[in-house]
């Protein structure tokens, strides 16, 4: 970073540097800048832990770096072009220094900032056991009986099975249905709905009423009694 910033000053050759020649300009600026950046680098490192907020410690390391910078700076010119060291090139220098050294240590800052933290769930939806729900497919067709189940629809005395080879109806109540899947992983959602858990794509939870979007299109309602089932297995 601090050779790339080098580079740049070399070729844009600010503050009259742009009547040296090349080998000068760009000599004289990776000197200044990388031998600045070392000492604001060290600074940094130093008063770490004693000023722990980073734009903070940023203004701090600039203003501080900034005299040892000039210094750095001119003896740079007098090695290269010859100058001398005095009062007037000190004082002319620090108001040229501070805002490179501002520049140079927020462009440190920024890349060496500390990226957050994600952290994903996700839910994980064991499949039943086939014995768990032997004896509910047992009521249903052969064409079924080995299908993937989805949900329970409850129609008066009437179970409606749906499943993704299609829906049946079979003579059972809601309650007897119930306690024959209650091994199986699903959910009651409703006063007439039960889902299963693999069959569930997605949820919505709108003023108080929800909706279950379940595998081949299939949508059941959410009512609010059985909601927290579905909120306790992180869909909303």
């Amino acid at each position: 970073m601090l050779t790339a910033m080098g580079l740049l000053l070399g070729f844009l050759g600010p503050f009259g540097a742009e009547h040296m020649t090349s080998a000068r300009r760009y000599g004289y600026w990776m000197i200044c800048v990388v031998g600045s950046g070392l000492i604001g680098i060290g600074l940094d490192w130093l008063l770490a832990r004693r000023v722990p907020g980073t734009w903070r410690r940023v203004v701090l390391v600039s203003a501080l770096m900034t005299p040892l910078a000039v210094l750095l700076v001119m003896t740079a010119a007098v090695v290269i072009f010859g100058d001398r060291y005095s009062w007037t090139n000190l004082w002319k220098l620090l108001p040229q220094s501070l805002p490179i050294a501002l520049a140079m240590m927020a462009v440190r800052a920024l890349a060496w900032r500390p990226r957050p933290h994600r952290v994903e769930t996700r839910t994980i939806v064991e499949p039943p056991l086939p014995q768990a729900e032997a004896a509910f497919r047992k009521r249903l067709s052969a064409r079924r009986r080995g299908a993937r189940l989805i949900a329970v629809e409850a129609h008066d005395h009437y179970l409606k099975v749906h499943t993704d080879a299609g829906e049946e109806l079979i003579t059972l109540r809601f309650a007897d249905a119930l306690d024959e899947l209650a091994k199986v992983h699903g959910w009651r959602v409703h006063r007439s709905w039960w889902v299963a858990a693999e069959a569930v794509e997605g949820v919505r939870w709108r003023r108080g009423a929800g909706e279950v979007r379940l595998a081949g299109g299939l949508e059941a309602p959410v009512s609010r009694t059985y909601a927290p089932v579905l909120k306790g297995a992180g869909w909303f």
